[in-house]
């Protein structure tokens, strides 16, 4: 699980790799002026091929409850872990929806639309992912009416710049951790059992970033304070407290090798 390239440069270049997203285009009334949105079968099947999801700060909570929330790569991105190999998620049904009681994070209810970087006039620019199955000519739910943005785009922005807040506080949020010297390097073991019920060779799933508890607690008094006020502790415990769900991940890995008759791998 240590190959984050995608999901870490969401630092929306209109040339960059951003993931979802494989055409990603300046939403324009030329452009795109008779388009709009249909309704969808499967409208979270291009989730299905990504084990890992980009989490903001303000998701910890809810995403806890479903998903080990762990932090990866140089810029210890937060993500939830959706499946334990690359390529799989666990929480994407065959039918291109979400298992009901999942958490669906605001990277993924954000698709088609994903704000750009113009580095030349320092401004973010909406853009729309052409290839997204749903965007046809004609749809039902138009993106411009009499050449201006539809209500739908409207709220797609509105959401949109509600995220770049969001990913500019988590951004503030993981260096506020990384100063205080707060990450340690964790595994993901499962440890296989026989028919007996003995135990076999523990197997690594995954290298990740977590808080320390040991290094939180020997905090100063006046930064745990600090943290408590600034709602930053309570972001760490449901952090931590979501790490007990890699045996809810491991669970439905089975359940789902049971299903195809297919052995999960590792990550």
């Amino acid at each position: 699980m240590t190959d984050t390239t995608a999901a870490a440069n969401d630092q929306a270049q209109l040339d960059g790799n951003v993931l979802f997203y494989s055409r990603p285009e300046p939403l324009s009334s030329d452009l795109h002026g008779t388009l709009g949105v249909n309704p969808v079968d499967k409208p979270y099947a291009f989730v299905g091929a990504s084990h890992v999801v980009p989490l903001t700060v303000t998701e910890f909570a809810p995403a806890a409850l479903s998903y080990p929330v762990v932090f990866l790569g140089d810029n210890k991105l937060p993500v939830a872990v959706m499946g334990l190999r690359q390529g799989e998620n666990l929480y994407v049904r065959d039918d291109g929806d979400f298992r009901a009681e999942a958490y669906i994070p605001a990277y993924v209810r954000r698709y088609p639309f994903v704000f750009a970087n113009d580095q030349v006039q320092q401004r973010l620019i909406l853009c729309i992912d052409r290839a997204a199955p749903f965007i046809v000519e004609g749809g039902q739910a138009p993106l411009f009416v009499d050449g201006k943005p539809s209500d739908y785009v409207n709220q797609a922005m509105e959401f949109c710049n509600n995220f770049e807040q969001e990913r500019i506080r988590t951004e503030s949020f993981v260096k506020l951790l990384t100063d205080l010297d707060l990450f340690e390097v964790r595994e993901a073991v499962f440890t296989p059992r026989n028919e007996k019920g003995e135990p076999g060779e523990p197997q690594k799933l995954a290298d990740y970033f977590a808080v320390s508890e040991d290094k939180l607690k020997a905090l100063p008094a006046e930064k745990l304070a600090e943290l408590r006020d600034n709602g930053a502790l309570g972001q760490i415990y449901a952090h931590l407290v979501s790490l007990l769900g890699w045996d809810r991940l491991i669970a439905l890995a089975f359940e789902r090798a049971r299903q195809t008759g297919q052995v999960s791998g590792n990550a």
